[in-house]
């Protein structure tokens, strides 16, 4: 793989990159966040079709010529070139820190480009920057090249949409009665929405109310973590069989299940409890994976078994039934590998269509094998998310599940189940 500095350049064609690819941030923030995004810029460098903005907010291109699968600790941009319009020229990939840290508090970070090259960076580059132009893929004569930047920016991701000639959407007010025109008026700059809910702390909640006539759309749930970012691992001893060996911190490779080294596995699920009183779980354990179209109107995604998926783990929300549901508890509990989740670097992200998203952090616990991340309502028609993070901890014979259910109070009866 080439090694790139900064101000490097070349041909796509002569890094043998064909018109399909994939670029990875990959960021070391300890302790805060960072927001990756991609603009797609005309031949003036201006953002003139805000569609080609791809971030956490916009996660897809027009035909996915550019498509986000966001992830703790980066992203990773699938590309397409042949997708894109000729109205596209350039792709800039940037990175805006959200909070008050700066670039300097950034550790080794890089992009990677395929299997093409890799632009290595990090916080020692910068000083009080709150974003970096990473890189970009430009067209000239006919050919696109990619372009290690590197290069800071004062402002952060509002900042940087100015720059190339966007504006972010402020929220909506009045119309003010409109003024005579007397020439065609200037195209307006494109608005994008910024906006994102970070519940801070245990108990901070937010409340959104339906945009349509039917209800909340389609609620997409992702959890994501660092999945390779784990302590070594101690020596290995005798291994317990079953779910109860691994809710005891003891890993287990009898399952068949192909394993990475000194990684983790999270898995993802949901207690609900439906308005007409039945409760339920949605889980990979027990295969029970819940449904969208019908009761309980929530499902799981497929489980990632290898751990190589990018895009963490989903689960969906049938948000036009959203008047079914009373609660639903989100919740995740590490299936595989040592407990440490200081090390997982966790984030949910609910994603409600027409929405701001509302992001929560796995910040706290110890060598708990379960988190309660966030409870979702429904309060008089709106849906009320309410920030969680409580730990749990296998007391005995009693699982974590099922101190979590006491905690909760949803009165479901347990046993030892498996998902292989």
């Amino acid at each position: 793989m080439n090694q790139f500095a900064r101000g490097q350049k070349g041909k796509l064609s002569d890094l043998g990159v064909g018109s399909s690819f994939a670029v990875d941030l990959d960021i070391s923030a300890p302790g805060f966040s960072v927001d990756v995004s991609c603009f797609g810029l005309d031949g003036a460098d201006k953002l003139s079709d805000d569609r080609y903005m791809v971030f956490y907010n916009q996660l897809a291109s027009p035909g996915d010529a550019v498509r986000l699968d966001l992830r703790s600790g980066g992203a990773r941009f699938n590309v397409n070139l042949d997708a894109l319009p000729a109205s596209i020229a350039k792709l800039v990939f940037v990175a805006a820190i959200d909070g008050a840290q700066t670039m300097r508090a950034l550790g080794a970070s890089s992009l990677t480009l395929g299997s093409a090259l890799r632009f290595p960076w990090s916080g020692g580059d910068f000083g009080d920057e709150k974003a970096v132009i990473v890189a970009e893929l430009y067209r000239r004569d006919g050919q696109w090249r990619f372009g290690a930047v590197g290069q800071g920016f004062n402002g952060g991701l509002s900042a940087l949409l100015k720059h190339f000639g966007g504006e972010e959407a402020a929220p909506s007010a009045s119309a003010a009665p409109a003024a005579p025109v007397s020439a065609p008026a200037a195209p307006a700059a494109p608005k994008i929405s910024l906006s994102k809910v970070t519940l801070e702390k245990r108990g901070d909640k937010v409340s959104l109310d339906k945009r349509g006539s039917a209800g909340f759309g389609r609620i997409h749930v992702n959890l994501n973590w660092n999945q390779s970012g784990m302590a070594p691992q101690a020596a290995p001893v005798q291994e317990k069989g079953g779910l109860l060996g691994r809710l005891s911190g003891v890993m287990n490779d009898a399952m068949g299940k192909r394993r990475r080294s000194g990684g983790i596995d999270l898995d993802l699920g949901c207690m609900f409890e439906l308005a007409d009183g039945r409760k339920g779980l949605v889980q990979a354990l027990g295969n029970a994976w819940g449904e969208y179209e019908r009761a309980p109107y929530i499902k799981l995604d497929a489980d990632d078994r290898t751990g190589a998926a990018s895009n963490g783990e989903n689960l969906y929300i049938n948000g036009d039934q959203f008047a079914q549901i009373r609660r639903a508890i989100i919740f995740t509990f590490i299936y595989e590998g040592v407990p440490n989740w200081s090390a997982t670097d966790g984030v949910v992200t609910i994603a409600v269509p027409n929405q701001a998203p509302i992001e929560v952090r796995l910040d706290g616990g110890g060598n708990q094998m379960m988190c309660a991340i966030a409870m979702i309502e429904n309060q008089g028609g709106q849906l009320q998310v309410t920030k969680m993070t409580e730990y749990f901890e296998q007391q005995g014979r009693t699982s974590a599940h099922e101190l979590m259910d006491r905690r909760f109070n949803f009165g479901l009866r347990w046993k030892t189940g498996s998902k292989d």
